[in-house]
């Protein structure tokens, strides 16, 4: 069951760590505006914001956009933030294009295809969370909420893999990839 991210986000500003993805790999975006999928409080869009991507966050939880807009207004970065629901397929997604799209700690596999025609090719999707081992690990282990081995390896058709991986990281079994727009 996921968590209730309108109580996690009235007390936690959330982690202000970029996910390793993102630091490892922030390079590979082109130039242009970068799309954070279920951003939480911002800790991927600041640090992108950072290398000079203006950055659209796409977020459920309004304790979440409180935070990431007051932040935001306070570092006058280039983070704009939309309550938005991913998983409701009629709402559709800014039309873009984006020279990049982080989901991170989020899993919705149907907005996978609907964000193929949202960024720029070449552009770049920036992908972690965790696998199947950790929802086993943590006694999830039929939660819908987990990437399933090698999952992120086989990029869906019109993107190519530049970087996978997975394994521990930080005490927690995790998954990553990098997948180029063609």
């Amino acid at each position: 069951m996921p968590r209730d991210w309108e109580a996690y986000y009235r007390v936690f500003a959330g982690p202000d760590t970029p996910a390793f993805v993102v630091r490892a790999y922030a390079a590979e975006l082109p130039e242009g505006p970068v799309l954070d999928l279920a951003g939480g409080g911002g800790r991927n869009a600041f640090f992108l914001a950072s290398l000079g991507h203006r950055v659209l966050v796409l977020e459920k939880s309004q304790n979440a956009l409180f935070r990431l807009v007051e932040r935001a207004r306070r570092e006058t970065l280039p983070v704009h933030a939309v309550p938005f629901d991913l998983e409701d397929e009629a709402e559709p997604l800014p039309p873009g294009p984006f020279a990049g799209a982080v989901m991170s700690y989020f899993v919705h596999r149907p907005l996978l295809y609907r964000l193929r025609e949202r960024i720029v090719p070449g552009g770049v999707l920036l992908i972690e969370g965790f696998d199947r081992f950790e929802a086993i690990r943590r006694g999830r282990p039929e939660s819908r909420h987990y990437w399933e081995p090698f999952e992120l390896a086989r990029p869906l058709p019109g993107f190519s893999l530049r970087a996978f991986g997975q394994g521990y990281l930080a005490l927690a079994h995790r998954t990553w990839a990098v997948w180029r727009r063609l």
